[in-house]
């Protein structure tokens, strides 16, 4: 019996140790792509004890994705940190958030709030500045401003048409 308990134990043990090296593995796999380094840091995992300690002294301190992420977010602040100063759309001129009005072009870059006069982005529904609500635009019936629109084409050069010729009959008697 005691010659089981050993065996059982010494199998744990082993399983133990190389669950412990799998881990070494695959957590250098993680944290660097040379191979040279994954080798080194699975050896090292392989020692019993000393190794995967000796590894957690080394081991790079995040991870691939962790950097690739702390990149990104940086690389985000600096690009938020270079942004261009609002400028006119039409002549490029450099302007004021607060602009209502470009001062070279006169182009209208925003509206102004009917309630307190401050300057509206045109994507806002309510001024934040006295909660009143933004009135949108009214909406255009398509159909019925074509059907005018082919109403007039179609009436105004008959009329023209024979007003034109009349004037030409006149000129000439």
């Amino acid at each position: 019996m005691l010659h089981l308990a050993l065996n059982l134990t010494l199998f744990v043990a082993a399983l133990f140790w190389l669950g412990v090296a799998c881990w070494v593995y695959r957590d250098a796999r993680r944290r660097s792509r040379d191979l040279r380094v994954i080798g080194a840091s699975t050896l090292l995992g392989l020692v019993p004890v000393a190794g995967p300690i000796g590894y957690l002294l080394i081991r790079p301190p995040e991870t691939r994705d962790e950097a690739k992420s702390r990149r990104i977010e940086v690389e985000a602040l600096e690009s938020w940190l270079r942004r261009e100063p609002p400028s006119c759309p039409t002549c490029r001129a450099g302007v004021d958030a607060s602009f209502l009005v470009c001062p070279v072009c006169t182009t209208r870059l925003k509206e102004p709030c009917a309630g307190c006069s401050a300057p509206l982005a045109p994507t806002w529904l309510v001024c934040p500045f006295c909660t009143l609500d933004v009135k949108a635009p009214p909406a255009y019936d398509l159909d019925a401003a074509l059907t005018a629109e082919a109403a007039l084409q179609s009436v105004g050069p008959r009329h023209n048409g024979k007003r034109a010729h009349r004037t030409q009959e006149a000129q000439a008697s």
